[in-house]
């Protein structure tokens, strides 16, 4: 049974229990009109206290934006986007804005369907993220009249990109490698025609002073069908190996291991990814690049709330420095 409090509050009621105008109290909780600092406080403590949603439709009409953001992937099982999806939530709630996440599974089809249910849905804003930084977005993002923003994706020249700094990292695990007195350094990686592939070798080959990268899957088995190759080779045998991936990385601790080399007194081993339900499981858990994709997503957050503003941004990749974590392989 409900009683006269039960019923859904209005600006009316706000604004009489604030002793002010309706005008006041509704400029005052969206933020706009010239009302005062205390009374901006004081109306949305008391909307708070009174339990007063203000009308996502009404409020969208009178400030003229939605304050809700599309966020566009590809990624089907969330493995990037979802920690940068976090990131850029918190960004935009303390905002008051919503974030719609829409997954394409690379499928062009669904890509269209999506991107119109978001721009029927008049959102402010879209993020794409993708799962490798050299994707080539849908045709239809380059023709949006609505800001676009690329996090971990390929945007055109005159975009702004969030993307982490794949040849700093690839540096920092060397230098960690070198440091533990490690001369011998293989670079196991994953596809050749992935971008951030070729930036880490490249960035690896001029850290260490060697040549000695093997490009193949991103996956496990080629972890370990690498150090297969490997030790079935004559000649020295690495005491460190730099991996272009985590799941890379185990493969190449599980093949180690059944050849019975200690990790990581005779070989060290480095990860990138920082995937945690692999890192932490490894045995011995893995040192491991974290790529910090929750704080590119807050990047990616604050940068379309500007340009939902019409704000002004200098166009162009900002590289986010990645960040070592250390535990039991090197």
């Amino acid at each position: 049974m409900t009683g006269p409090d039960d019923k859904r509050r209005t600006i009316r009621d706000v604004a009489k229990a604030a002793g002010v105008s309706i005008s006041t109290a509704s400029n005052a909780l969206n933020g706009i009109g010239r009302t005062n600092a205390e009374t901006r406080e004081k109306v949305k403590r008391i909307a708070d206290e009174l339990g007063f949603r203000p009308n996502a439709l009404a409020r969208g009409l009178l400030t003229k934006r939605s304050h809700a953001i599309g966020m566009l992937t590809n990624d089907t099982y969330g493995r990037l986007t979802l920690p940068m999806a976090a990131g850029v939530s918190e960004i935009l709630v303390d905002h008051g804005v919503s974030l719609f996440l829409c997954a394409t599974n690379n499928d062009p089809r669904l890509a269209k369907l999506h991107l119109d249910a978001l721009l029927d849905r008049q959102v402010d804003g879209i993020i794409f993220s993708a799962t490798r930084i050299d994707l080539e977005p849908p045709p239809e993002l380059l023709k949006l009249g609505i800001p676009v923003i690329y996090a971990f994706a390929q945007g055109p020249a005159d975009s702004v990109s969030f993307h982490p700094d794949d040849a700093q990292g690839a540096r920092l695990a060397v230098q960690h490698l070198q440091a533990l007195g490690r001369s011998r350094i293989l670079h196991i990686t994953g596809e050749q025609n992935y971008l951030a592939a070729r930036i880490r070798a490249e960035a690896y080959r001029e850290a260490s002073g060697a040549c000695d990268v093997m490009f193949g899957e991103w996956s496990e088995e080629w972890g370990h069908t690498a150090i297969d190759a490997v030790y079935s080779q004559t000649g020295k045998k690495p005491d460190a190996i730099f991996c272009g991936s985590d799941e890379i990385a185990r493969g190449v601790i599980g093949a180690l291991r059944d050849r019975g080399i200690s990790i990581p007194d005779e070989v060290a081993v480095v990860g990138f990814d920082n995937w945690e339900v692999i890192s932490k499981q490894t045995r011995p858990p893995l040192t491991t690049l974290d790529m910090a994709l929750k704080d590119i997503g807050r990047r990616a957050g604050l940068a379309i709330l500007g340009l939902s503003r019409r704000e002004k941004l200098e166009p162009g990749i900002v590289r986010h420095p990645c960040s070592l974590v250390r535990r039991a392989s090197a």
